[in-house]
């Protein structure tokens, strides 16, 4: 839609909490004018030719002022142009978004509003703690911390024992003032309360104390913005709700070094464990031009990898070209990518590594068949002369190579590093040197990513049972357990 605007609420945090037509909304539009508080990486839901302007706002810093945001709203929507707003939480929670609306009204611009999920009930439900519950708290109020000062409109006299459950957004810097008006008011200072900060996400960090005690306990845990201060008995339940603090990885900063395309599986998979995980891609998957000739002489075609499987039906012109054809594959996820395209491989090996599928082919006879293999430029000869030396004829195509992106990030720091094929140890290694491998513990997928990886005097300290990424991911967990 042009000449329009879409003031959407980003949700509290995590990505998981954007709504399916925020994201909708996000993938078509021209500009993108975005705040602080958005997840950085819904910005991927974006057209890559899209504009996408920073305008947050920050305690000590504003990028732009709220009438500047206005006006650009205007501009940008005058131009023709499909404008998404993102705001942090909901538009009309605090966001501002009423103004806007308001001011593109008057400016003759449409608009519409598409709900976020409030960090007001979305943060303390992270934190195991209802805004409301039966029998403990019926009602819930949601108070900017911001208006602190003289002339606040916070009527905190009623405020303060008429509401079970407080909420404040934005407080932190004003935490010591809430909590003396409050008690001045003839709040009880032994009420639960609980600050917590970066709601929603990995680094989610919780503290919990009483109106009396806990402006101490932010100031000792350097507590910061963004967080939300919540004030009622329904703190007390955060000791048997608690959950999202509770998941096994929470905690734990793994960097994932997969190709950027590839990397959301593992990434969704550890996230979903609670860890904060860092993409770094060593690799990228770049195509080599390939012609797929006489394809009906094959017996056998054999794939190694996913990439090998897409480079290769990229290419062909007809499924049914391989009628006839018997399909072997060297893994489950290879053998998913295969299934994608209409097509059940009829030999997996039960280790996922060549010299398995050697093993399987060993047991049938395959003397004088011929047998294509789709793969990398660079790969281990161990298949095709295996493969040879029982008698095959082997013809292989190389449909796509493995290069080193451009890597901006310099500050490697976390937990653990996972590794998911050999490429990815030797592009890490060339990009970040060996430093980082002796400071930081590596996983890897399997045996042969293993062996690469002591090849530069690295021992890992985690390997997949299963190589698969399933199989790496269990296995960081059973190692964390």
């Amino acid at each position: 839609m042009k000449n329009f605007v879409s003031l959407i609420g980003a949700g509290a945090g995590s990505i998981d909490l954007l709504t399916l037509k925020a994201a909708d909304r996000l993938k078509s539009a021209d500009v993108i004018i975005f705040d602080r508080l958005a997840d950085n990486r819904i910005l991927e839901l974006t057209r890559t030719d899209s504009e996408k302007i920073y305008v947050g706002k920050s305690p000590a810093r504003h990028t732009l002022s709220q009438d500047q945001i206005n006006q650009l709203l205007v501009d940008k929507a005058s131009e023709g142009k499909s404008v998404v707003r993102l705001k942090g939480g909901d538009p009309f929670v605090f966001g501002r978004g009423g103004e806007e609306a308001v001011y593109l009204r008057e400016h003759g611009i449409e608009f519409e509003l598409i709900p976020g999920i409030s960090s007001a009930i979305a943060v303390p439900e992270y934190a195991g703690i209802p805004v409301t519950h039966r029998g403990i708290a019926k009602s819930f109020a949601v108070i900017t911390g911001h208006e602190m000062d003289g002339d606040s409109q916070i009527n905190w006299k009623n405020l303060a024992t008429a509401v079970d459950t407080l909420i404040f957004l934005m407080g932190v810097a004003n935490l010591e003032k809430i909590v003396e008006n409050l008690i001045a008011n003839d709040r009880d200072s032994k009420t639960p309360a609980a600050l917590i900060q970066w709601g929603t996400r990995a680094n989610q960090k919780t503290i919990v104390g009483t109106l009396e005690t806990i402006a101490n306990l932010a100031r000792e845990q350097k507590m910061t913005s963004p967080a939300i201060f919540i004030v009622g008995e329904v703190v007390n339940l955060r000791e048997k709700l608690e959950w999202f603090e509770r998941r096994r990885l929470f905690g734990k900063k793994i960097i994932v070094t997969r190709s950027r395309k590839q990397a959301s599986k593992l990434t969704r998979k550890l996230e979903n464990l609670g860890a904060e995980v860092i993409e770094i891609p060593t690799i990228e998957i770049e195509p080599i031009e390939f012609k797929i000739d006489n394809i009906q002489n094959f017996d056998w075609i054999i794939f190694t990898s996913q990439n090998g499987v897409d480079q290769f039906f990229s290419k062909l012109e007809d499924v049914r070209m391989l009628g006839g054809i018997k399909i072997a594959v060297i893994g489950n996820a290879t053998a998913e990518s295969l299934k994608s395209h209409g097509i059940r491989p009829d030999l997996i090996p039960k280790n996922f590594v060549a010299e398995s599928l050697i093993d399987e082919f060993s047991k049938i006879n395959i003397s004088r068949q011929k047998i294509l293999i789709p793969r990398a430029e660079i790969a281990r000869d161990i298949l095709p002369a295996g493969l040879k030396n029982l008698g095959a004829e082997v013809e292989v195509i190389a449909t796509y190579r493995t290069i080193n992106p451009k890597i901006d990030q310099t500050d490697i720091d976390a937990d653990l590093i996972t590794f998911t094929s050999s490429s990815t140890v030797k592009n890490f290694v060339e990009s970040f040197g060996i430093d980082p491998l002796k400071k930081i513990p590596s996983a890897s997928i399997g045996k042969i990513t293993s062996e690469t990886l002591r090849n530069f005097g690295v021992e890992p300290i985690i390997e997949a049972q299963e190589f698969t990424i399933d199989g790496l991911v269990e296995s960081i967990e059973e190692f964390y357990r």
